[in-house]
């Protein structure tokens, strides 16, 4: 009876160790996901500084001279604003898939595994 009761406890510890590995892997996979996504954010928001100034910097020409430089100067601050709009769009689609950092599949799981366990496996 002894030898029983030992070998539940260690198949129980046991299940509750794959369970919290399971459940780092899954925070791990998110917080990698929220670092994706501000990573892309910070990029944007470079951009988005570049973007400004080529805008301004072709306001400025086209006030001053009133020449096709202006239109070349425009037109890169408008491809600068495309590529901020889509880091921008990639950031928050990354930081909603990550958050929040919280092990749903593990915690799920556990569940299953404690309804199984309690109900003999049937």
């Amino acid at each position: 009876m002894g030898w029983a009761a030992k070998e539940i406890v260690d198949r129980a510890r046991s299940i509750a160790q794959l369970e919290i590995e399971l459940a780092l892997i899954e925070v791990k996979r998110k917080l990698v996901r929220i670092a994706v996504g501000t990573g892309l954010g910070a990029g944007a928001a470079v951009v988005a500084v570049f973007a400004l100034g080529f805008l301004a910097a072709g306001a400025a020409a086209a006030l001053a001279l009133a020449v096709p430089v202006w239109a070349a100067l425009l037109i890169v601050g408008g491809v600068l604003l495309a590529t901020t709009a889509l880091l921008a769009g990639l950031a928050l689609r990354s930081l909603r898939a990550g958050t929040p950092p919280f092990p749903d599949e593990a915690i799920e799981e556990a569940r299953r595994t404690t309804d199984a366990l309690r109900h003999d496996g049937r």
